[in-house]
């Protein structure tokens, strides 16, 4: 069954904590889900680069790019970027796997910063609007923009503004107002994403469903990690956000 034609199972932030992973995905075999990661999967935990090749290599899966997925990137082109990747969590044997993996790197590169869904559920990493930057000339299709700007970005050593854009603190929760409009300006009817921590233990909802929150900080590394941070904050299935 193609991709488009299963359920879809929804994987917050994972930096780099592939044991559990691993145990939150038992109960949902490849061939029956849609997974969609949020982004993130690098940094804070040992095994970022085997997330990645994990997400990469699990049938009908789809990786959304986070902002920690461009910092390495960054620090694997530019040396004197290491410093500032490592003080986010960054672990350097994840950079040295990495810089002996090209084919690993060209997928990374090619991950999209925004997903939409069958269902007009849009997917990215974090909650703001700013990808809307990225977006030129203004009438065109901006997840296809976006997507192909934040490509041309990787490969043209314009991580530093794709950081940016990544790095933005979630504003949905409080800006209903600014949420239509990116909706709008998607053709989205709600958007799920990552990257600011809350503090629930299931995914965050917002303004009647329209922004669902999946940051339930799920790595066991991570400084924001408690024991009350369960997988189901985090890994849940889209149909179950209503």
């Amino acid at each position: 069954m193609a991709a488009e034609n299963l359920p879809v199972l929804i994987v917050g932030d994972v930096h780099g904590d592939l044991e559990r992973l691993f145990e939150a995905l038992r109960p949902y075999p490849p061939d029956s889900w849609h997974t969609v990661f949020v982004g993130d999967l690098v940094d804070y935990g040992m095994f970022g680069a085997g997330a990645l090749r994990y997400a990469r290599d699990r049938k009908n899966t789809t990786v959304v790019l986070g902002n920690h997925e461009v910092a390495m990137l960054w620090a694997l082109r530019d040396p004197a970027r290491i410093g500032f990747w490592m003080s986010i969590g960054g672990q350097r044997h994840d950079l040295d796997e990495l810089a002996s993996d090209e084919p690993l790197q060209a997928w990374l590169r090619e991950r999209p910063a925004l997903v939409r869904l069958a269902d007009a559920t849009l997917v990215q990493h974090c909650g703001h609007d700013g990808y809307a930057r990225l977006v030129e000339p203004a009438n065109a299709d901006t997840v296809v923009t976006v997507n192909s700007r934040a490509r041309d970005l990787l490969m043209h050593e314009g991580e530093a503004e794709l950081w940016d854009v990544l790095s933005a603190r979630n504003v949905f929760d409080q800006q209903a107002a600014r949420l239509q409009r990116w909706l709008e300006a998607t053709n989205s009817r709600r958007v799920v994403f990552g990257h600011t921590p809350h503090n629930n233990r299931k995914p965050t909802v917002y303004h009647g469903g329209k922004a669902i929150n999946v940051d339930g900080v799920f790595s066991r590394f991570h400084m924001k990690y408690r024991r009350i941070s369960p997988i189901s904050a985090s890994v849940v299935a889209l149909d179950d956000l209503k």
